[in-house]
């Protein structure tokens, strides 16, 4: 990084904050702009916001980076444009040129020789995406739309800039993201093709900005500068992880009129619904604004009036299939069921099995009694009046007992034992130490070959379990099929951990236990493992694997969560009562610090299904 870097007039030396004003298009245009220089060189972000000056959450957001980004944690460079449009902006013209009518946001690359708005967009391009290493631009609904949050990404540029794009969308706090489909017209469509990973980020409308949207945007800002390694700290706490929305469909009205939308921003709907209505003064309908498709709506127009030609709805198909997380999880677990299997193996025979199955027990109810225990006290002499007549109620024990075995043996298959599944099972260590004491265990695992190895473990230890590869999100089994769902060091990795949870909780039988080990391992570096034994499994895996599994928790809003109070409340929402806490359980199953040492201090839910 060179001493000193001069943008449009603005100078800045590493480790300088410099507010002012970049001179653009010979000086035509006049822009305020901080740059903010790390003392360590890196790379180039450029953020602008206010290409439609009437989009105020993403200038506030703007100003306040500004101000508020720590140069500290800066290895690089962040320039930031606070307005593009600034006589727009500043005599509250809203988002289109006052002279022209035009969208600066349609005009990118802009010309040299041209309309006002064509030779601006002409000098962005020149004179700041050019410098840029990656570009942010910060947009929100404009005065008459209304929006959920949402993020675009670059999908018309060089494979490797169209990944980066999408990566940087990744981190974004938003439940949607949607690939661009044109390499021109907005500024950072333009900026991608030309070589620089580009997304557009927006939050709020309706002409105005709230402090909690402007905190969001500015919390999306710098989780992207992170994963760019531009800036340093901890990860905020993220609700969403994006799902891909494509075949977006932006829907126009025919007829001046008044708008009456049957729908909010970021409701789902199916195909053929009606999202909303044009009407006349009279109340007649001029046109029904119907779906194509099943989908999400983006945004759509707030106000009371829609114009000829103008917007009435935006929205798209959720595309589930493009959210490869759960592919990237897999895979990385497949490249450690071979390291599982020996260490399950190992820990099956050390201390640990039994201090686990001890702290198991605590929680798992009595094992039911079998058919012929059911029979011996269903046919017990009872005695009417509170004890005063002591003529028995049953006559003939014995046929009535074998009445009552044929009954019960018909009904519970059991023999007195507990049906337990247990969820993300690895290579089988739960549902081998629980099939040791009798119990019917079943076994499920996302990844293929964690199963294949369980199998060959539990022939090992000559037990009979259930082994199926399922996703434990979408369990396969019936409604009340179990006693117990059982789980260890699953829920941290799982995409949709509340819906897991309600997964659970469908398939345990009424006064059924639910029992999970974890811990907050989204507060963990799983890439540090100086601290741990040098026989450890996190040293023996190499940096490379640590550092895979570290990104891929990052894409994971349960690491975000404050756990464990985040799963009691998810689990009180599925129905579950009697949920209790215990934080001591890693002081009590790991006393060695060991192979087997689990660094991150576990806990123990325990709940129960009404």
């Amino acid at each position: 990084m060179s001493e000193i870097i001069n943008i449009g007039g603005l100078s800045a030396a590493p480790g300088q904050r410099i507010h002012g004003f970049v001179s653009i298009g010979n000086g035509e245009f006049s822009l305020p702009t901080t740059i903010v220089r790390g003392e360590k060189p890196g790379k180039t972000a450029l953020i602008t916001a206010g290409i439609h000056a009437g989009e105020y959450v993403g200038i506030q957001s703007a100003v306040e980076l500004g101000r508020d980004l720590k140069i500290e944690k800066m290895t690089g460079t962040v320039i930031i444009v606070k307005v593009v449009a600034k006589e727009e902006f500043e005599n509250r013209h809203g988002s289109f040129c006052r002279a022209t009518g035009e969208n600066l946001n349609r005009l990118f690359p802009g010309k040299k020789e041209g309309t006002e708005y064509e030779k601006l967009a002409y000098a962005v391009v020149e004179e700041l995406q050019k410098v840029a290493d990656f570009y942010i631009d910060l947009h929100s609904g404009d005065d008459y739309e209304k929006l959920t949050p949402y993020v675009y990404y670059a999908g018309k540029a060089a494979p490797e800039v169209m990944k980066i794009s999408r990566q940087m969308a990744e981190q974004v706090d938003v439940p949607y993201m949607v690939k661009s489909e044109v390499s021109s017209g907005g500024s950072y469509n333009y900026a991608a093709s030309c070589g620089i990973p580009s997304v557009l980020l927006e939050r709020g409308g309706m002409g105005a900005w709230e402090t909690e949207e402007v905190r969001s945007m500015k919390r999306d800002v710098r989780s992207i500068l992170r994963f760019l390694g531009i800036y340093d700290g901890h990860r905020s706490m993220r609700k969403y992880y994006p799902l891909n929305v494509t075949d977006v469909q932006y829907q126009s009205a025919s007829y001046t009129g008044l708008w009456y939308p049957q729908k909010k921003a970021g409701d789902l709907f199916t195909e053929g619904e009606i999202l909303g209505y044009v009407k006349d003064y009279e109340d007649n309908i001029l046109e029904t604004c119907t779906s194509y498709g099943d989908g999400v709506i983006l945004y759509q127009t707030g106000s009371l009036q829609v114009i000829k030609d103008g917007p009435m709805v935006a929205y798209g198909r959720i595309s589930y299939e493009e959210d490869d997380r759960k592919e990237k999880i897999a895979a990385y677990w497949t490249k450690r069921s071979d390291s599982f299997l020996e260490q399950r193996r190992a820990e099956l025979h050390s201390p640990l099995a039994g201090r686990w199955l001890e702290e198991i027990e605590k929680y798992l109810p009595q094992k039911a009694l079998s058919s012929e225990e059911k029979a011996q006290k269903l046919t017990d002499k009872k005695y009417l009046n509170n004890g005063k007549n002591t003529e028995p109620v049953i006559e003939d024990e014995s046929k009535e007992r074998k009445e009552a075995v044929i009954e019960i043996k018909e009904k519970e298959t059991d023999n007195g034992k507990l049906r337990i599944l247990d969820v993300g099972c690895g290579t089988g260590f739960f549902t081998i130490l629980l099939a040791k004491q009798g119990h019917h265990v079943t076994g499920t695992d996302l990844t293929p070959d964690m199963i294949a190895n369980s199998r060959i473990l539990a022939k090992e230890e000559q037990v009979s379990c259930d082994f199926q590869v399922m996703d434990a999100e979408h369990l396969s089994f019936r409604d009340e099929s179990f006693d117990v769902v059982i789980s260890r060091n699953l829920t941290w990795t799982l995409p949709e951990a509340a819906q897991a949870y309600k997964e659970w909780t469908r398939v345990l039988k009424p006064g059924g236990l639910l029992l999970n080990f974890d811990a907050n391992y989204g507060a963990t570096n799983f890439a540090e493992t100086s601290g741990l034994p040098e026989n450890h499994a996190h040293n023996q895996l190499g940096n490379s694997l640590m550092q895979e599994c570290e990104d891929i928790k990052r894409q994971l809003p349960i690491s975000s969560y404050l756990r464990p109070a985040w799963d009691v409340e998810e689990l009180g929402k599925t129905g579950m009562e009697q949920i209790s806490i215990d934080l001591g359980l890693s002081r009590r199953v790991y006393k060695e610090k060991d192979e087997f040492y689990n660094p991150t201090p576990m806990f123990a839910i325990a709940a129960k299904k009404a």
